[in-house]
């Protein structure tokens, strides 16, 4: 069986070592669930390296789910160490629960995301439905496979990423909305995340298109071999993964020197070449130097071009009753 086609089907939670009866000390990173495979890679040398500067044998236990899933799992006393999310607004929530500190952006470098990545399309081989960019995802007889905006944060950029480019292409809000309504009218179904929408395009063979990271594409292609092809939209949107320790747990357990050094280890070089190669964007300019060929170029443009803020775009597009809502009013009206 495919190691992807096994991952799909393991559950949400999966150790990252040896047994935790073997350890001094074990930590849990709660993750939004297209990570799976870059945390199991990251977390041995993590362990291998705190085993060599404390002596401590380590177990770093994954936790995976769609991104706001797990802020509220977090948020309801799941006792993360830390979190490793694809949006802010995730761990902004804990802030305001009062799990995570006021101040989480500053204690890490590049405001505590230590990645990025983007949306781009996953379609079938020889691409039959000739899919090239935004808009082509609101064609009628075109279906596309996306996550709930609501409960993943894959879904929420893939909403921005669509409504932007159509607002950096000339169009007005009214256009925006019309081409984003356009396209939840093509969903068959709305998964909880992100890999849930992966099982339903690669194993359940819905949709013609899969809208997700292009660091979950290129994880398909790998391991799927050539029934697939990625294409690049002209544009798309930047999606930074932030992290940040739990401080209500890291403090009731006596871990947060350990949950520091476990999310300050993904700037060091060894740290983000797993990043690279596991097909996300690096910070270091060197290591994406080194792997530069497994990126193609993109126009980018963030929240804050288009929609002022995560809050803005939260408050206005994904709030109850926001812009989303009206939409999934229309996309249930058709179920």
């Amino acid at each position: 069986m495919p190691i992807l086609l096994h991952r799909l089907l393991a559950t949400g939670l999966l150790l990252g070592a040896a047994l935790p009866v073997l350890a001094d000390t074990a930590i849990l990173n709660a993750g939004y669930d297209v990570t799976r495979e870059l945390y199991r890679e990251i977390n041995p040398g993590f362990v291998a390296n705190w085993k060599q500067a404390s002596g401590e044998t380590l177990v770093v236990n994954q936790s995976h789910g769609g991104s706001s899933k797990q802020a509220r799992s977090v948020a309801d006393g799941l006792e993360a160490d830390v979190v490793t999310m694809n949006q802010e607004t995730d761990i902004d929530i804990l802030v305001q629960r009062g799990v995570v500190a006021q101040d989480w952006k500053k204690r890490l470098p590049d405001n505590a995301a230590p990645y990025y990545s983007t949306i781009v399309f996953l379609v079938r081989k020889g691409n039959p439905k000739r899919i090239l960019d935004w808009e082509d995802l609101g064609r009628s007889g075109v279906q596309v496979i996306v996550p709930n905006p609501k409960t993943s944060g894959n879904g929420r950029y893939t909403y921005l990423a669509a409504w932007g480019a159509a607002i950096r292409k000339g169009g007005s809000e009214a256009q925006a909305r019309d081409a984003v309504s356009r396209l939840f009218r093509n969903v068959p179904v709305l998964d909880t995340g992100g890999r849930g929408a992966t099982t339903s395009f690669t194993q359940r063979q819905l949709g013609d298109v899969l809208a997700t990271f292009e660091s979950e594409v290129h994880q398909i292609r790998k391991e799927l071999g050539d029934n697939f092809e990625v294409v690049y939209p002209s544009q798309s949107i930047i999606a930074e993964a932030p992290v940040a320790v739990v401080d209500k747990v890291v403090d009731k357990r006596g871990t947060r020197k350990v949950a520091t050094a476990y999310l300050q280890y993904l700037w060091s070089d060894a740290g983000q070449d797993v990043i690279a190669r596991q097909f996300y964007q690096p910070r270091s300019a060197a290591v994406l130097k080194t792997h530069a060929a497994l990126f193609r170029p993109i126009q980018l443009f963030s929240v804050s071009d288009v929609f002022g803020s995560w809050a803005q775009a939260q408050s206005r597009h994904f709030a109850d009753g926001g812009e989303f809502d009206k939409i999934y009013q229309s996309y249930q009206s058709r179920l």
